[in-house]
């Protein structure tokens, strides 16, 4: 079983890398805010090669985790990104890390949902209303192509030769490696020093990475990791970010690049990891 499950999971690296480079090259000419086709592009190089890496050594899809498995991991899925993240934006605000609301993009959600007339915290709900749901749906297409990468060959397969530590520890590594380019070369940051963005992105992928193993491997469904994957984008980019007004050390503290998410998912990730002996 090792053998074919390392051969694998090399293959699958190997084809991961050559489809990337491509959209590497090509999201570092326009720069992250301008390439959003060529991001989902990037995010389906994984899903792609884990599909070809199937195909090549079983002729078939089998072990991808195509099942949906107990619907109470899917709602937990879509729940604990909203949970962390709430957590890191409530003390954010009430610290004075940064502010909330943001006027200037209530205003303009306000003016693009026709509800100039409305309370902010009207425009506030039905932005989040929309976005949580109908967003996160959206979401999904993009998160799909990496997780049936990481969770739906990588995982499953490291996860045959190895423990649940080292196997959400080197997806973990894999994963950050592979968004490395793009916060390099990509305009993909924080907004605050390279080696800063890129140290609590890093962190903050080793922790999450303990959550989508342990919830691929218990509940034996990729749909898992596409959930939680577009519910943590969609809550942290397109909500709690754009509504935190910045102060000083606002782009210290928030976001995918400050050390609040940082913290926040090491800290979950590691209650996943105190429960790891509940997986088979």
């Amino acid at each position: 079983m090792k053998q074919p499950a390392i051969q694998k999971v090399v293959t699958f690296l190997i084809l991961t890398l050559l489809f990337s480079l491509v959209f590497y090259r090509l999201i570092g000419r326009v720069g992250i805010l301008h390439a959003n086709f060529l991001v989902l592009g990037l995010m389906w190089c994984p899903g792609t090669a884990a599909i070809v890496t199937r195909l090549v050594y079983q002729r078939n899809l089998r072990g991808m985790g195509w099942g949906w498995g107990k619907t109470r991991y899917q709602l937990w899925s879509y729940a604990i990104p909203v949970l962390y993240a709430l957590a890191v934006y409530l003390v954010i605000w009430l610290g004075g890390f940064g502010g909330f609301p943001n006027s200037e993009f209530v205003h303009r959600v306000a003016s693009q949902f026709r509800l100039v007339n409305a309370s902010p915290a009207v425009v506030i709900a039905v932005y989040v209303g929309v976005a949580g749901t109908l967003g996160v749906v959206v979401h999904c297409i993009f998160a799909l192509g990496e997780e049936l990468g990481w969770r739906g060959l990588l995982v499953p397969e490291l996860a045959k030769v190895t423990s649940f530590t080292t196997t959400a520890l080197v997806s973990g590594i894999i994963w950050s490696l592979w968004h490395y380019p793009i916060i390099f070369w990509g305009g993909y940051n924080g907004g605050t020093s390279t080696w800063y963005s890129t140290l609590c992105f890093t962190l903050m992928v080793f922790g999450v990475a303990s959550i989508f193993a342990w919830m691929r491997l218990k509940s034996g469904s990729v749909w898992t990791g596409m959930l939680l994957h577009a519910s943590h984008n969609v809550f942290i980019q397109a909500i709690f970010d754009p509504l935190t007004h910045d102060t000083a050390v606002t782009k210290y503290v928030r976001g995918e690049f400050g050390v609040g998410l940082a913290l926040a998912c090491l800290l979950v990730g590691y209650f996943f990891w105190r429960k790891r002996a509940q997986l088979a």
